[in-house]
C-alpha cells in the first residue's frame, strides 16, 4: 500500500493527466508530452522504491536447542507467518532462512517441546539462537522421523529414510539390546542376510555395497557378534540417514546404499549421563560441559561405553563342571566398545569437533586345541567447521578407518596366527554456497591413503619349523565433486551433481565419472512425482566364502585383474501427504545395473594366500522392484508399514552353465508393519511384524555312489542343478516391546520389557542332511533334510536411566 502523500500525490497526478486529455485538441501534441512524462517517471521513481524495498532479502540463522540440556535440536522448524516461509534445523541444529525486511512473526517448534512464538523486526543479516522447553503435555506423540509428511512430500531427496536413536529405544529388540541398523532392515528395499543378523541388503546389492559411516569416518565391518548386532551404540548415536538410490554427490565408493550415522553432538548444560543394564550387556554415557569463563568458551565431552559378559557366565558354567565326564567346555565371548566425541566452540564462526571409536570382538575356545578370534573397528575424525558469512560455509576433517582381525591356533606347542586387516588416512573437505534463494551449491573432495593386509600367516614350533608369509598393499583412492540444489520455481526442484573419483593400486589407476540427478515435481501442495539418476564405483571387494558377516571376511583392492564394480540405477515414485498431514505415503520404482560383479571359482583357495586374483570370476548383476511405504507421523499411534516386491540377479559364464541366478538374498516379497502406542505418559508399547519370501539356496536334487573297491565304503557324491534353485520356508515373526518411564529425583529411567519371535515361529537358518543307515545292510539309505533355527520366543528386559 502507497503511503497516504503519495497516494495524494498520485491522485493529483492523475486528476491533472485527465483534464490535460480532455483538452487535448486544443493543446498541440508537444504541449502533452511533458505532463506525460513527469507523471511516468513519479510513478516509475514511486513503485521503484516501493519494489525495491519489498524485495530485500534478508539472512536469518541460528540454532534451535533443548532448555534444559543445551542439545541442539535436529529437525526443528522456524515458520514466519508472514512470508509463508519456513525451514528445519540440520544434522547440526543449525538453521539458515531467508526472509523480505520487516517485522516477523515466528513460530519455532519441535515434537515434545512448547512452542514458541517470537516477533521479529528484520532489518538486517541477523544470527540468533532459540531456546525450546520441553512440554509433557505435548508428550502424546512418539517421534518416526523429524520431517512432517507435507515436508517430506516438498523434498527433492527420494531413496532416503531417517531412524533416530529415540524411535529405536522404544521399538523391540533381540535380548533387549537396542540396534538402530536394525531398524533399518523394516524399511522398504533393505533386507536382513538371515535370522537376527544386522547385514544390510539394499536393492538387490551385496553386503560389501554398503558405505557405512560414522561421522564421516569409514566404518569397515559394523558387527558384534558374528552380526547379530551393530556395532553403533544408541546412547551415543543421534540418529541416521539411509540413501537407497539417490546418493548425493559428496559420497561414493560403493554401489547400493549409504548408511551415514551421526553422533551425537554433546551439548549439555551440566553434567549428564545415561545408561542400561540388560540380560547380554550394559552401558554407560556420560556428558560432561567444560567451561572456560574468562573467555567465554564452551566444551563438550560425550563418553559411552558398552560391554556384554556372556563370558562371565561361560566361564563360570565351565569352572563348575570341571573334572565332569565328557563335559564339552563353552567357548567364551564377549565385545567391548567406547565412542567419544569432543567438541570446542572457539566462536560464532568455527567450530571444532573430534570423534572416535574403538570396539573389539573376542572369542575363545579351549579344549583338547586352543583357538583365539579376535577382531575390531577403529575409527577416528578431527574436524574444524567455519562460516565465513550467511552464504558460505565449509566442513574440513582428517579421517582414520582401519579393521582387522586375528585368529590364534595352538596345538600341543605348534601355534599358528592368521590375520588381514584395512587401515585408512584420509583428508576430506565440504564446502556449501548459498548463491540465492535458488541455488544451494555444494562442492568438495576426499583423498584417501589405503593399506591393505592380506593373509599375514606365521606358525611354528619355536624351533625348527617356523614359516612366515603374507603381503602388504598401499593404495590411493580420491573423489571431488559439485552439486547444486535449483529451485527453479515452486512446483519444480531439481539437484544435480557431478562426482569424479579415482583408484590407484600396484601401478594400476582407474577412474569414472559419477553423475547425480533428481528431481521433484509439486502436482499440489500434497503431491508430488520425484525422479532420480545415479552412477556409481566401487574400487574395494568384500572378499566371503560364506553369506553372513565373518570377521575372516577381508577387504581386497581393484588391479589390473579385478576391476572396480559398476552401477546405474534409475528410480521414479510418487509422494502424498494424506488426511491433513497425518499420513505420508510413497510409491517408487527402480532398476538397477551392475557390471564387473565378482564370485569365486569352484574350489577356491581363499585362506592363507595373499593373491586372490586367479580365484575370483566376473560377471554382472541386475535388480528391480517396486517400494511401498505408509507412514502416520502425529497421534498417540504412530508407525509405518513397508512392503517391496524385488528380483535381483547375478550372471557369472563360469557359474551356472552360464545362466542368470539368483542370489541368496533375493526375496520376491517383503513386508514391514511397525506400530508404537502411547497407553499414558509413561507407558509406552510397541510391535513389529516382518514377513519374508524365503531365501534362495541351492540344494542337491539326488546324489550317486563311487565305489572302486569293494572293501571300502562307497562315496556318496550329491548332485546339484541350478544354483540357488531351491528357497527355504518364508519368514515371518511377531516382536513386542513395553517401556515403562519413571521420575525419579535426579532425573529419569524405565524398563522396557521385550519378547522377540512371540508366536514362536521356527524360521530356518540352514538346512543340512542327515544320512539314513540302513540296519541291515549298514549302508546309506536315504537322506532326510534338517533344518536349524537359532531363536525360539525370547523375552527380555532391559533397565535404563538417564541423570
Amino acid at each position: 500500500m502507497l503511503p497516504s502523500t503519495t497516494s495524494k500525490l498520485f491522485t493529483t497526478l492523475t486528476t491533472n493527466y485527465a483534464i490535460t486529455k480532455l483538452n487535448s485538441a486544443r493543446v498541440s501534441n508537444s504541449c502533452g508530452i511533458l505532463p506525460k512524462i513527469l507523471l511516468l517517471l513519479l510513478l516509475c521513481c514511486q513503485f521503484s522504491n516501493s519494489w525495491l524495498y519489498a524485495q530485500t532479502t534478508l539472512t536469518l540463522t541460528g540454532a534451535v536447542r533443548d532448555t534444559k540440556t543445551g542439545e541442539l535440536l535436529v529437525g526443528a522448524t522456524i515458520y514466519s507467518q508472514e512470508s509463508k516461509k519456513g525451514v528445519q534445523t540440520n544434522e547440526k541444529g543449525k538453521f539458515s532462512l531467508a526472509l523480505p525486511a520487516g517485522k516477523h512473526t515466528l513460530l519455532i517448534s519441535f515434537i515434545g517441546y512448547q512452542t514458541q512464538k517470537q516477533t521479529l523486526d528484520l532489518q538486517q543479516n541477523t544470527e540468533i539462537v532459540f531456546d525450546l522447553a520441553t512440554d509433557d503435555q505435548q508428550l502424546t506423540e512418539v517421534v518416526v522421523t523429524g520431517q512432517s509428511a507435507v515436508e517430506k512430500v516438498e523434498a527433492v531427496q527420494m531413496s532416503v529414510n531417517t531412524i533416530t536413536a529415540k524411535e529405536a529405544k522404544l521399538l523391540p529388540a533381540l535380548f533387549g539390546e537396542t540396534d538402530i541398523i536394525k531398524i533399518l532392515q523394516l524399511k522398504p528395499g533393505v533386507q536382513s542376510g538371515g535370522e537376527g543378523t544386522s547385514g544390510l541388503y539394499v536393492r538387490g546389492g551385496g553386503p560389501d555395497q554398503n558405505l557405512v559411516l560414522l561421522d564421516g569416518a569409514l566404518v569397515y565391518n559394523p558387527n558384534h557378534l558374528f552380526g547379530f548386532f551393530s556395532v553403533f551404540n544408541t546412547d551415543a548415536i543421534d540418529r541416521v540417514d539411509l540413501y537407497k538410490g539417490d546418493f548425493p554427490a559428496q559420497f561414493g565408493g560403493r554401489l547400493s546404499s549409504v548408511v551415514d550415522v551421526k553422533m551425537k553432538n554433546g551439548d549439555a548444560k551440566k553434567l549428564s549421563g545415561s545408561g542400561g543394564i540388560g540380560l547380554i550387556s550394559s552401558r554407560l554415557a556420560l556428558d560432561i560441559p567444560i567451561y572456560f569463563a574468562k573467555r567465554k568458551k564452551k566444551m563438550n565431552i560425550l563418553l559411552s561405553g558398552r560391554r556384554t559378559y556372556f563370558d562371565v557366565f561361560t566361564r563360570a558354567i565351565n569352572k563348575n563342571n570341571e573334572g565332569v565326564v565328557n563335559y564339552d567346555p563353552i567357548p567364551a565371548y564377549y565385545f567391548h566398545d567406547l565412542t567419544a566425541k569432543i567438541t570446542f566452540d572457539l566462536d560464532e564462526k568455527n567450530k571444532f569437533y573430534f570423534s572416535g571409536y574403538y570396539g573389539r570382538d573376542a572369542f575363545e575356545f579351549a579344549q583338547r586345541f586352543t583357538v583365539n578370534l579376535d577382531w575390531g573397528n577403529a575409527t577416528a575424525v578431527m574436524g574444524w567447521q567455519h562460516r565465513f558469512n550467511n552464504k558460505l560455509t565449509t566442513n574440513n576433517a582428517v579421517l582414520y578407518s582401519s579393521y582387522d582381525y586375528l585368529v590364534r591356533n595352538e596345538f600341543d606347542n605348534f601355534k599358528i596366527r592368521l590375520g588381514s586387516g584395512i587401515a585408512d588416512i584420509s583428508l576430506k573437505s565440504d564446502w556449501s554456497y548459498k548463491a540465492n534463494d535458488k541455488h544451494l551449491l555444494s562442492f568438495g573432495g576426499l583423498a584417501t591413503l589405503h593399506s591393505f593386509s592380506l593373509a599375514q600367516f606365521s606358525g611354528g614350533n619355536g624351533e625348527d619349523l617356523n614359516v612366515n608369509k603374507g603381503a602388504t598393499i598401499p593404495a590411493l583412492e580420491f573423489g571431488v565433486f559439485v552439486s547444486d540444489e535449483w529451485t527453479v520455481s515452486k512446483k519444480l526442484a531439481v539437484t544435480g551433481g557431478l562426482r569424479y573419483s579415482g583408484f590407484d593400486s600396484r601401478g594400476k589407476f582407474y577412474s569414472g565419472l559419477e553423475p547425480r540427478l533428481s528431481a521433484r515435481y509439486k502436482v499440489t501442495d500434497k503431491i508430488a512425482v520425484k525422479a532420480s539418476a545415479a552412477q556409481m564405483y566401487q574400487y574395494q571387494h568384500l572378499v566371503s566364502s560364506s553369506g553372513a558377516s565373518l570377521p575372516s571376511d577381508l577387504w581386497y583392492p581393484s588391479n589390473a585383474i579385478v576391476k572396480p564394480e559398476q552401477a546405474t540405477q534409475v528410480a521414479a515414485g510418487v509422494s502424498f501427504a494424506l488426511f491433513g498431514d497425518k499420513f505420508f505415503l510413497s510409491n517408487e520404482v527402480y532398476y538397477k545395473t551392475m557390471s564387473n560383479q565378482i564370485d569365486f571359482k569352484d574350489g577356491a583357495q581363499l585362506v592363507g594366500t595373499s593373491d586372490l586374483d586367479n580365484e575370483f570370476v566376473f560377471g554382472k548383476g541386475w535388480a528391480y522392484g517396486t517400494e511401498i511405504y505408509l507412514e502416520k507421523k502425529t497421534g498417540k499411534t504412530t508407525g509405518w508399514l513397508g512392503f517391496t516386491h524385488a528380483y535381483a540377479w547375478r550372471q557369472f559364464a563360469a557359474i551356472n552353465k552360464g545362466e542368470a541366478f539368483h542370489p541368496r538374498y533375493d526375496r520376491r516379497n517383503d513386508v514391514s508393519l511397525v506400530v508404537m502406542h502411547k497407553l499414558s505418559k509413561r507407558v509406552f508399547v510397541s510391535a513389529t511384524w516382518v514377513y519374508g519370501t524365503g531365501p534362495a539356496v541351492s540344494l542337491p536334487i539326488g546324489r550317486f555312489y563311487v565305489q572302486d573297491m569293494v572293501t571300502r565304503p562307497p562315496l556318496i557324491i550329491p548332485e546339484y542343478t541350478e544354483r540357488n534353485s531351491f528357497r527355504l520356508i518364508d519368514y515371518h515373526r511377531l516382536d513386542l516391546a513395553l517401556v515403562w518411564k519413571f521420575k525419579p529425583r535426579w532425573g529419569e529411567s524405565d524398563l522396557t520389557f521385550s519378547i522377540y519371535n512371540v508366536y514362536n515361529r521356527r524360521n530356518a537358518f540352514f538346512l543340512y542332511f542327515e544320512q539314513i543307515t540302513d540296519k541291515v545292510t549298514k549302508l546309506p539309505s536315504g537322506f532326510v533334510a534338517k533344518q536349524v533355527s537359532l531363536f525360539p520366543i525370547i523375552p527380555s528386559i532391559t533397565y535404563n536411566f538417564k541423570f
